[in-house]
Parts: structure tokens; sequence; C-alpha cells
């Protein structure tokens, strides 16, 4: 399947019936974005679940009649990619936009639809103004149980054992609750208060993103609005190919790999290809391998999606994105395939693919312009679902966060040490003593994992290292990715360490743990995580003696690390 951004948005495009002064639409840019992150206080404020209020795992955009992306709030960057395609789904399957009446709330959670798993459930509302239908306000966020096999899945072989299924339902119809479908819900979660209290979040989100577009046009009308989103989309447009122009025309080409599908052991190699023309790119997926058996499918939403965070990490300016952004883009699938699988194929660890991808599409540019692309970043969301039931109530309890990794070092200086991958930028783990007051947990260690870093002129980040002993017996769900392939350096930097975790039980057994289901966490045993570090960038005998000895001081190395992959810093003794 070819998706190009660039047919999407002029294909959809408004005809600009005036201009629109640059003051002006500067004023309506950030009028939109503020009214997306009106949407995200107004979710984090009255969500239930500390995945969504703490660690912030959903997103929130708005869009116009034409799915065109207008504004989003800065979340979980994977899903924001995939709002347009939730929408645009949505509403084809409600019947159209002939079907939407003032007041109607969708939901809709079909995987190849959202991208996503099963527990990440789309609420989408259309936005009216004076009776016409201007837009959509939308927030996928991730619930903690819609009556999958397992709270938490790595081991799924088709899509129908990963959730209960709303194919677009209306939660709300002209303003008034469809409470049968709130049952239904209600009967296939696990936790169903908390899935209820943030199915209501999400709807006070959109219903504030609406009220604040609705407000928006109201005050400027129609036609300077719409004057002021075309110039907008311009810019952005522009800001992303006067970078693409910098980069030579030409193929570029980069293998990942992927540890395995979570049903076998056996390592899944993919390769991505970048072409640049002028101004244009196109990232092509069609050579990757069939749809596996394990969960690690990654629908097309989630394959733009991931393919945009890569794009507009570098092209971007720093700006917050808009439809414009990706114009240039084009994104190229083979349905059936591992970055395009159809239906029944499982798709609940979606994420993982993508990640590895964008890390490989900057492998893959750095043969065109190195200094503008880091190395290789410990290369996964290091994700743990938890849930067990409370000793003293016997209620279910349930929780799980990404975990931050090493972040590749670059032509400008070192790594960053210990952040969330770029795809899940802006989401959280908890912070020790919020997690133990909330869970039958105590956080044993929480610190930087030395000698985790690539060496190099300049060196990689650092991972995490983080243990965690249960007061209770829990059981737990383990997606990790890159334990057989270590984070690459370049221009001559070294590898980095891969991501590790083990459970060591009270009687001295011991799990090693990657991609693994529902593991029991007996009491007082305890999880050792340590995260990848990132790749180093240029010859590790180029590094500063003074830098080196720096970071033996401060703990981030080793004197042993020091002396194996620096001897230079240490060639007066």
């Amino acid at each position: 399947m070819n998706v190009n951004t660039a047919q999407r948005a002029s294909a959809a495009g408004n005809l600009r019936p005036i201009d629109a002064d640059p003051i002006t639409t500067e004023v309506i840019r950030h009028s939109l974005g503020s009214a997306a992150e009106q949407m995200k206080r107004a979710l984090i404020r009255t969500a239930f679940s500390p995945i969504i209020y703490d660690v912030l795992d959903f997103a929130g955009a708005i869009y116009d009649r034409r799915f065109r992306l207008l504004a989003q709030a800065p979340t979980l960057p994977l899903f924001m990619g995939t709002l347009s395609f939730c929408v645009e789904a949505a509403v084809e399957g409600c019947g159209g936009e002939k079907e939407l009446e003032m007041g109607d709330v969708l939901l809709y959670n079909w995987p190849y639809g959202t991208g996503s798993h099963a527990q990440d459930a789309a609420i989408i509302m259309p936005i009216f103004v004076a009776g016409e239908l201007l837009g959509y306000s939308a927030i996928k966020a991730h619930w903690l149980d819609i009556g999958g096999k397992e709270a938490y899945s790595t081991n799924t072989t088709d899509v129908y054992q990963e959730g209960t299924f709303f194919p677009s339902v209306k939660l709300f119809a002209s303003g008034e609750p469809v409470r049968d479908v709130l049952r239904i819900v209600a009967a296939n979660s696990r936790v169903p208060r908390a899935v209820l209290g943030d199915i209501n979040a999400q709807i006070v989100g959109v219903r504030t993103g609406a009220d604040a577009v609705s407000r928006l046009v109201e005050r400027y009308g129609q036609p300077v609005f719409w004057a002021a989103v075309e110039r907008m989309f311009d810019h952005g447009e522009a800001t992303v190919r006067s970078y693409l122009r910098e980069i030579p025309d030409g193929r570029y080409e980069a293998r990942g790999w992927m540890d395995d599908d979570g049903i076998t052991s056996e390592p899944i190699p993919f390769d991505v290809v970048v072409t640049v023309a002028g101004s244009d790119v196109t990232v092509d997926y069609t050579a990757a391998p069939d749809a596996q058996q394990g969960p690690i499918n990654c629908p097309i939403a989630s394959t733009v999606s991931g393919t945009r965070i890569a794009l507009a990490a570098l092209a971007g300016g720093q700006e917050p994105p808009n439809e414009g952004h990706f114009r240039a883009l084009r994104v190229e699938t083979r349905p059936g395939s591992l970055f395009d699988p159809q239906p029944p194929s499982p798709c609940f660890l979606y994420a993982w693919p993508i990640v590895q991808a964008i890390e490989v599409i900057y492998r893959a540019l750095s043969v065109a312009i190195p200094e503008r692309v880091p190395a290789a970043s410990g290369g996964d969301v290091v994700a743990f679902s938890w849930w067990g039931r409370r000793r003293e109530t016997g209620e279910m309890w349930v929780d799980g966060a990404p975990h931050p990794v090493g972040q590749g070092a670059h032509a400008r200086g070192d790594g960053a040490s210990s952040l969330i991958h770029i795809s899940e930028a802006a989401t959280r783990f908890a912070p020790a003593e919020v997690w133990e007051a909330r869970n039958p947990m105590l956080v044993e260690k929480l610190e930087l994992c030395q000698d985790s870093c690539g060496p190099g002129k300049y060196r990689g980040g650092l991972g995490l290292e983080l243990w965690f002993r249960a007061l209770d017996d829990c059981h737990v769900t383990a997606s990790i990715e890159r334990t057989k392939t270590r984070p690459w350096g370049l221009a001559g930097g070294g590898e980095a360490a891969s991501n590790e975790c083990v459970l060591e039980r009270t009687d001295g057994s011991s799990v090693q743990m990657a991609k693994i289901t529902a593991l029991h966490v007996p009491q007082d045993a305890v999880v050792q995580l340590r995260t990848g570090g990132g790749g180093g960038y240029g010859p590790a005998e180029e590094r500063l003696p003074e830098a080196v000895l720096n970071d033996v001081r401060e703990g981030y190395i080793s004197e042993s690390h020091a002396r194996a992959h620096y001897p230079h810093a240490y060639s007066s003794d």
C-alpha cells in the first residue's frame, strides 16, 4: 500500500477564499495548540488510571473535516500519527459523516484502523459550528484491560485473543449516553471501574477540545480560520522541504532485526529503503518479511506514524507538527507484511517493530548525512505490565510503564542518558515513591547503568538499572526488544550494551526475561532490569583524556571499561 501524505493533503485541501496575515495565522495556530493542550490537561485531571495521568500513555489531537491534522498536544508521539487513521476509520465505520450529529461521541479500537492493540481505544467527537461539521477532536488512550487473554500479552497468535473490539459505535448519540455500550465495555474488563473512569475522562477531553475550537472559529469566522490553516500547512511543508533539500539525492538502505516474534526464538531481519529526490522522501517497507505468527506485526497506521516521527525529529524545525509537515513524505508498504498486516494477524506488540524501524531509518541516512543523525539508542520502550490481587481486599491492581534507555552519541556530543525512546518521548515512568505508594512493590535500585554506553569520541548515553522487589505475589508481562543485537555506533564509534532483565527468586532460581507473558513473580522475588545504552560516535581514541577521567569520577564508566576502550587516557601511568 502507498500512503502519500502529500496526496492525502492536496486531495482533501480546502480552497483558500482569502489570504490570512501572518499575525492572525500565528494567533490561530497557537490557539489550536492551546485547544489540544486543554484536552490533554482535562484528561490528566480526570483519568482514573496512572498509565494515563502519570505515564501519559495517550495522545490528543484536532483534525479538520477532511482528517488533516490541525494541532496535537505533546504526549505519546507514536499515537499522534495514527489518530488521522482512527478518526477516518471511525467515521466510515459508523456510516459516514451524514450519520453524525452534534453531541455524538464515537468509540473505536479495531487495531488495523487505530494502528494499535485493542487496549488503545480512540474516543472521537465531531465538532459542529453553526450546524456545520468542521472537524473532530480525538483522544486515543491505553485502557488497563479490555478482555484479552491476559492483561498484557506477548504471545497471541491471532487478533481475537487480544481484546474486545468496538468497530465504531456511539457512546453518546446527540448528547445522550448509550448505556448499553458502556455496560458491554464494563462487562469485558477485569478492572471495569478504572476503564469506565478513563472513558469518562476521554469524553471530558474531547468535549474540551471541541468547545475550544468552536469558540476559536466563531471568533474569527470560517473564511479567516481556513485561510490561516492553509497558510499554517504551507509553512510546515516549507520547513521540512528546506531540510530535505540539503540531503544528497539517493537510495539509502539499512537492515534491522527483531529479536523474535514472541512465539519462536528466531531473529527476524527486515530492510528499510529511504529514497531522497529533491525535497521529497519515500520510505519503503515493501521488502519486509510476511506478517509473523506472533504479535509483533505493525498495522500501517503505526508504520506511517513511526516514519513521521523519524522525519519530524530531523526536519520539523522543533515546531509542533501539523499536516503540512508530512506532505513531502511517502510511505510504501506491502499488504500482508510485518509493517502492513491484515486480519487476523496478531498485533499486540505493534509498536516494537516500528521502534526498531525508526533507528534503521537513521542508520540508512547516516550514509548521506552522518553529521545529522545519532548512533543507535537502546532501541526499545522496555515495557512492563504488572498485575495482582491485593491481599487485604482481593481487589485487582494493574500498573505498568515504559522505561528509559541510553541515546546515541552524535557529531555534536555525547548521547543523553536514560530517556524514554523517541517514539514515546513524552511518556514517563512513575517516581519510586509514587510506585511504592500505590503498588505492593519496593524499588531496591534506581540508578544509571554503569558501562552501558558505547565508546567513541563522543560516548553514548547510559541506560537505567532498576530493581523491583515484589511485596506480594503478582504477575508481570515484559515486552523487551534489542536483547540480541547491540546498539550500533557511527563514524567509528563502538557498540553499547543491549537490554537485559532477569527475575531472581528467593529459592535461588532465575528466569531471563525478554518477551514473556504473565510470569508469576512470587513474594520477595526481585526483577532486575538493565536497559541498553546508546552507541558511540567517532573513534574512541579521539575522546579527550579529561572527558574519560571525568566519566570515571562520576561513575558513568568503570576504570576497567576506561582502560579497555580509552587506553590513551592512562598513557602517562
